[in-house]
Protein backbone atom coordinates (compact mmCIF):
# COMPACT_ATOMS: atom_id res chain seq x y z
CA UNK A 1 0.00 0.00 0.00
CA UNK A 2 1.44 3.34 -1.04
CA UNK A 3 1.61 6.25 1.43
CA UNK A 4 -0.67 9.17 0.75
CA UNK A 5 1.19 12.33 -0.23
CA UNK A 6 1.23 15.30 2.15
CA UNK A 7 0.13 17.55 -0.67
CA UNK A 8 0.77 18.94 -4.12
CA UNK A 9 3.50 21.47 -4.88
CA UNK A 10 3.14 23.58 -8.01
CA UNK A 11 6.47 24.78 -9.35
CA UNK A 12 5.87 27.68 -11.71
CA UNK A 13 8.99 27.89 -13.90
CA UNK A 14 8.87 31.51 -15.06
CA UNK A 15 12.05 32.35 -16.95
CA UNK A 16 15.78 31.93 -17.38
CA UNK A 17 18.18 34.84 -16.96
CA UNK A 18 21.55 35.10 -18.74
CA UNK A 19 21.83 31.34 -19.32
CA UNK A 20 25.07 29.91 -20.65
CA UNK A 21 25.70 29.63 -24.39
CA UNK A 22 26.05 25.99 -25.43
CA UNK A 23 25.63 26.25 -29.21
CA UNK A 24 27.63 28.64 -31.42
CA UNK A 25 25.81 31.87 -30.47
CA UNK A 26 22.93 30.86 -28.18
CA UNK A 27 21.22 27.86 -26.54
CA UNK A 28 17.95 25.94 -26.81
CA UNK A 29 17.15 25.62 -23.08
CA UNK A 30 14.62 23.59 -21.15
CA UNK A 31 14.27 22.86 -17.42
CA UNK A 32 13.95 19.48 -15.71
CA UNK A 33 12.46 19.52 -12.20
CA UNK A 34 12.92 16.31 -10.20
CA UNK A 35 11.92 15.05 -6.78
CA UNK A 36 12.55 11.43 -5.88
CA UNK A 37 11.34 9.35 -8.84
CA UNK A 38 9.26 12.23 -10.27
CA UNK A 39 10.79 14.07 -13.21
CA UNK A 40 9.03 16.82 -15.17
CA UNK A 41 10.28 19.15 -17.87
CA UNK A 42 9.37 22.38 -19.61
CA UNK A 43 9.21 22.86 -23.34
CA UNK A 44 12.36 23.83 -25.28
CA UNK A 45 12.78 27.52 -26.14
CA UNK A 46 14.93 27.75 -29.28
CA UNK A 47 17.87 30.16 -29.63
CA UNK A 48 17.34 32.10 -26.41
CA UNK A 49 19.59 32.58 -23.35
CA UNK A 50 16.80 34.56 -21.60
CA UNK A 51 13.83 32.24 -22.21
CA UNK A 52 10.33 32.72 -20.81
CA UNK A 53 8.72 29.34 -20.11
CA UNK A 54 5.86 30.42 -17.84
CA UNK A 55 4.95 26.76 -17.17
CA UNK A 56 3.50 25.07 -14.09
CA UNK A 57 4.89 21.68 -13.11
CA UNK A 58 3.12 19.69 -10.37
CA UNK A 59 4.90 17.45 -7.85
CA UNK A 60 3.40 15.10 -5.28
CA UNK A 61 5.16 15.69 -1.93
CA UNK A 62 5.62 12.69 0.36
CA UNK A 63 8.72 13.70 2.34
CA UNK A 64 9.45 17.35 3.12
CA UNK A 65 13.11 16.56 3.73
CA UNK A 66 13.63 15.77 0.05
CA UNK A 67 15.05 18.62 -1.98
CA UNK A 68 13.71 19.56 -5.37
CA UNK A 69 16.41 19.52 -8.02
CA UNK A 70 16.22 21.86 -10.98
CA UNK A 71 18.52 21.28 -13.97
CA UNK A 72 18.73 23.34 -17.16
CA UNK A 73 19.71 21.63 -20.43
CA UNK A 74 20.45 22.76 -23.98
CA UNK A 75 18.55 20.65 -26.51
CA UNK A 76 20.78 19.22 -29.24
CA UNK A 77 19.50 17.48 -32.36
CA UNK A 78 22.41 15.19 -33.18
CA UNK A 79 24.13 14.61 -29.82
CA UNK A 80 23.24 14.35 -26.14
CA UNK A 81 21.72 17.44 -24.53
CA UNK A 82 24.26 19.73 -22.83
CA UNK A 83 23.89 20.56 -19.15
CA UNK A 84 23.56 24.29 -18.47
CA UNK A 85 23.64 24.23 -14.66
CA UNK A 86 21.57 23.03 -11.73
CA UNK A 87 20.18 24.09 -8.37
CA UNK A 88 18.29 22.74 -5.37
CA UNK A 89 15.19 24.05 -3.68
CA UNK A 90 14.87 23.50 0.06
CA UNK A 91 11.12 23.25 0.71
CA UNK A 92 11.34 23.41 4.51
CA UNK A 93 11.15 27.24 4.95
CA UNK A 94 8.18 27.32 2.58
CA UNK A 95 6.37 24.50 4.39
CA UNK A 96 7.23 25.95 7.82
CA UNK A 97 5.41 29.14 6.77
CA UNK A 98 2.26 27.00 6.41
CA UNK A 99 2.66 25.92 10.03
CA UNK A 100 2.75 29.44 11.49
CA UNK A 101 -0.05 30.10 13.93
CA UNK A 102 -1.50 32.99 11.96
CA UNK A 103 -4.99 33.64 10.73
CA UNK A 104 -3.91 33.98 7.11
CA UNK A 105 -7.38 35.06 5.99
CA UNK A 106 -6.96 38.30 7.98
CA UNK A 107 -3.65 39.18 6.29
CA UNK A 108 -3.66 41.73 3.47
CA UNK A 109 -3.04 40.40 -0.02
CA UNK A 110 0.70 40.39 -0.81
CA UNK A 111 1.74 40.35 2.87
CA UNK A 112 5.23 38.86 3.43
CA UNK A 113 5.09 35.99 5.95
CA UNK A 114 8.77 35.05 5.93
CA UNK A 115 11.97 36.09 4.15
CA UNK A 116 14.86 33.80 3.23
CA UNK A 117 18.28 35.26 2.54
CA UNK A 118 20.78 33.80 0.08
CA UNK A 119 23.47 31.71 1.73
CA UNK A 120 25.86 28.82 1.38
CA UNK A 121 23.11 26.30 2.07
CA UNK A 122 20.75 27.46 -0.69
CA UNK A 123 20.92 28.48 -4.35
CA UNK A 124 19.12 31.80 -3.94
CA UNK A 125 20.49 34.67 -6.04
CA UNK A 126 18.66 37.23 -3.89
CA UNK A 127 16.34 37.39 -0.89
CA UNK A 128 13.15 35.38 -1.36
CA UNK A 129 9.80 36.25 0.22
CA UNK A 130 7.05 33.85 1.20
CA UNK A 131 3.80 35.77 0.81
CA UNK A 132 0.06 35.47 1.33
CA UNK A 133 -1.37 36.14 -2.12
CA UNK A 134 -4.92 35.61 -3.41
CA UNK A 135 -5.77 33.18 -0.62
CA UNK A 136 -2.61 31.06 -0.99
CA UNK A 137 0.92 30.95 0.38
CA UNK A 138 3.48 31.44 -2.39
CA UNK A 139 7.23 31.82 -2.64
CA UNK A 140 8.93 33.64 -5.49
CA UNK A 141 12.64 33.00 -5.92
CA UNK A 142 15.53 33.38 -8.31
CA UNK A 143 17.94 30.44 -8.21
CA UNK A 144 21.57 30.92 -9.17
CA UNK A 145 22.61 27.88 -11.18
CA UNK A 146 25.63 25.86 -10.00
CA UNK A 147 28.24 24.01 -12.02
CA UNK A 148 28.08 26.55 -14.86
CA UNK A 149 29.68 29.90 -15.71
CA UNK A 150 26.43 31.93 -15.52
CA UNK A 151 22.67 31.70 -15.34
CA UNK A 152 19.65 32.01 -13.08
CA UNK A 153 16.10 30.65 -13.15
CA UNK A 154 13.07 32.44 -11.70
CA UNK A 155 10.39 30.20 -10.18
CA UNK A 156 7.41 30.34 -7.82
CA UNK A 157 6.22 27.66 -5.38
CA UNK A 158 2.58 27.15 -4.42
CA UNK A 159 1.21 24.46 -2.06
CA UNK A 160 -2.14 22.72 -2.54
CA UNK A 161 -3.84 20.19 -0.29
CA UNK A 162 -5.05 17.90 -3.05
CA UNK A 163 -7.83 15.29 -2.75
CA UNK A 164 -6.63 12.26 -0.83
CA UNK A 165 -3.63 14.13 0.60
CA UNK A 166 -2.69 14.09 4.29
CA UNK A 167 -2.08 17.83 4.39
CA UNK A 168 0.36 19.61 6.66
CA UNK A 169 -1.82 19.42 9.76
CA UNK A 170 -2.27 23.04 10.91
CA UNK A 171 -4.53 22.11 13.82
CA UNK A 172 -3.48 24.98 16.10
CA UNK A 173 0.03 23.70 16.74
CA UNK A 174 3.37 24.36 15.11
CA UNK A 175 4.62 20.88 15.94
CA UNK A 176 3.53 18.37 13.34
CA UNK A 177 4.80 14.89 12.50
CA UNK A 178 6.80 16.07 9.46
CA UNK A 179 8.70 18.85 11.25
CA UNK A 180 12.10 17.88 12.68
CA UNK A 181 12.48 18.20 16.43
CA UNK A 182 15.40 20.17 17.84
CA UNK A 183 17.73 18.50 20.30
CA UNK A 184 18.74 20.54 23.30
CA UNK A 185 22.14 19.02 24.07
Amino acid sequence: MEDKPLGILRVHVKRGINLAIRDSTSSDPYVVVSLGNQKLKTRVINSNCNPVWNEQLTLSIKDVNDSIRLTVFDKDRFSGDDKMGDGEIDMRPFLEAHQMELDFQKLPNGCAIKRIRPGRTNCLAEESSITWSNGKIKQDMILRLRNVECGEVEIMLEWTDGPGCKGLGREGSKKTPWMPTKRLD
